[in-house]
This record gives C-alpha cells, structure tokens and sequence, in this order.
C-alpha cells in the first residue's frame, strides 16, 4: 500500500502511446484478473469485456471515437460492455455459479436470487441498462489501478460513439452495448502531457467530514 499513492500520481490519462511497445501476456493476464476481481452489485458481473487487438477492428473504430490516436497506438484497446436489458435468466446463472463455486445446493440460495429478481426484474429497460453501465465504471477502476500498479499507462475513455461501435463489433445480436473504452500501454517519450502536474482538489474542497 506504501507504493499505491506513489503509483497514482505516476498514472496519467495518456495521449500518445509508444505503438511499439506491447504488453506481455503475463501483464496482460494480470490485467484481466483484476477486472475479473472487481466488485459489483450482488457480484453479478452484468458486462462483457472485449479485448480488440486486429488492427482493422481498431481502425474501423477508431472515427467512431473522435478519432482519437489512441485506439490505433496503444498495445490494447479495451471496450466494457454492460448487459442489455438484463432479465431472470443471468440471475439463474449467477446462482448456480454460486452454488458450483461455494459446494452448495442452489435451492439454499434461491432466496437470494429471488431477492435479486425483486429488484432488478421489475426496473425499466431503460433503468436496467443505466444500472448495468455503470457496474462497468467500477471494473475500470479496477484496470486502472492495477495497470498503474505494473507501470502500465491507460487512458479510460468516454468519447465515442457507442451505436456505431455496437455495429462494429456486432454488439447489439449479443445483448451488449458499449459502455466504456479503455486503452491500455506504454506512454511515448512525445507525450507532453506526461509531465503536466496532476490537478486535483484539495483534501480541504473535497472532503466534508459529519
């Protein structure tokens, strides 16, 4: 934990990747097991995560991101993709992967699953996909820490086009939607921005203590 802080203030939101360099698969593995670890509510996971290393697929998404370099240039380009309209079916599965996991019979669980469907079952669609988007943010967090951790540059990205990426990727026939984009690698020795001072609040401004 000594290190944490140190490592946050490395971390930058990077503009210009070192395309050359890449992430090792031993990197890259602890990268996904991190966002494999990430909390979410009732710890149903309602997202996918694609890891889009072809070239085309990048350059096809590439305008549907502002154009941002980025995509193209980074070692790994990273999409998190919350659930559509996410029904009583993915609740059944996370119980019976509850009931696998822990060696316990699911119908000593089902009670939880029922509690969840309460909940969530009975949201809007449209409730239902703001929810699911945003259990994404908090696997970003995850990445982004731990990517930190290896000195591995990320630049979490919200600026794009999320109808034209779903069609890219075939998205939509999957019951997924774009929620967020990160890209993952090395920052290069041009980016300026890499020096700029990291610009917060305060401890005094943004802390209120009750």
């Amino acid at each position: 934990m000594s290190k944490f802080i140190e490592h946050q203030n490395w971390r930058y939101a990077t503009k210009k990747f070192d395309s050359t360099k890449k992430i090792s698969n031993e990197d890259l593995n602890v990268l996904k097991e991190a966002i494999r670890l990430s909390s979410s509510s009732y710890g149903l996971q309602p997202y996918k995560i694609l890891i889009v290393e072809n070239p085309e697929l990048r350059a096809q998404i590439q305008p549907a991101a502002w154009g941002q370099s980025q995509i193209i240039e980074a070692s790994h380009l990273i999409i998190f993709a919350n659930m559509i309209n996410l029904g009583e079916a993915e609740i059944d599965t996370y119980i019976a992967n509850i009931a696998e996991t822990r060696g316990i019979p699911a119908e000593n669980i089902q009670g939880y699953g029922d509690f969840m469907k309460s909940k969530i079952i009975t949201l809007s669609e449209n409730e239902k996909n703001n929810w699911t988007s945003k259990q994404t943010y908090l696997a970003l967090g995850n990445l982004l820490n731990a990517a930190a951790e290896l000195k591995i540059d990320a630049t979490p990205m919200e600026g794009f086009e999320p109808e034209k990426v779903n069609a890219i990727l075939g998205l939509n026939e999957k019951g997924l939607n774009a929620s967020l984009i990160a890209t993952i690698g090395y920052r290069h020795e041009e980016d300026a921005t890499q020096h700029n001072k990291k610009v917060r609040k305060s401890k005094e401004e943004l802390f209120i203590n009750l």
